[in-house]
């Protein structure tokens, strides 16, 4: 059970089990006048042998769900084994784009190193928290993102404006860090032994 505030995602090897835990957490809830948001739950089929057992029923692959920001689904390596994929989801990255768009109407008149050290923290912001394994591309999607953002603002701050894209590049290079993936595997994670 991986759980943060109301969130939860419980994980069982059989259907049945996920069948009658729902049925007596919905009953436990219900002694309290609380319910589960019927939008929100679900079960599905995950994991290992998830797109095995969707194959052979003749199913389309296995479903995905959003937890903490992170779109999790079932991939395999090179070689053909399971692998858990974690994507930044569309939905928080959409309004992440939102809010540095607002926040650059808001400021386009100030200084073009101002503008860029706070698009820095902000993407540094990001990366801490999003770059797990895998998501690499999703991150310099968003930094590419960022980038048009910050060209429409700089070109609307004059009718005249000289604002090229191989200028913006430049400025990019200056200003917007490339994303690294900053956390570790989920074997490397939990393998850490203490110096004492």
């Amino acid at each position: 059970m991986t759980r943060y505030a109301d969130d939860a995602v419980v994980g069982f090897q059989y259907r049945q089990d996920a069948e009658r835990f729902l049925t007596a957490l919905t009953a436990r809830l219900a002694t309290f006048a609380l319910q589960l948001h019927p939008e929100k739950t679900r079960l599905i089929e995950f994991g290992r042998f998830a797109a095995r057992n969707r194959a052979r029923r003749g199913q389309g692959k296995p479903e995905t769900f959003t937890f903490l920001g992170f779109t999790h689904i079932c991939g395999v390596t090179r070689t053909g084994r399971f692998q858990l994929r974690r994507n930044t989801s569309k939905k928080r990255m959409r309004a992440k784009l939102t809010e540095i768009k607002d926040t650059l109407r808001r400021h386009w008149h100030k200084p073009i190193a101002e503008q860029g050290a706070w698009l820095c923290s902000v993407l540094r912001g990001s990366y801490a928290y999003h770059a797990v394994p895998l998501n690499g591309r999703r991150l310099e999607a968003f930094r590419e993102q960022v980038k048009w953002l910050w060209l429409r603002v700089l070109r609307r701050r004059s009718q005249r404006h000289r604002m090229t894209w191989e200028r913006v590049e430049r400025l990019a290079r200056r200003w917007l860090p490339h994303p690294r993936i900053l956390h570790p595997w989920p074997d490397a994670r939990f393998a850490v032994t203490h110096p004492r």
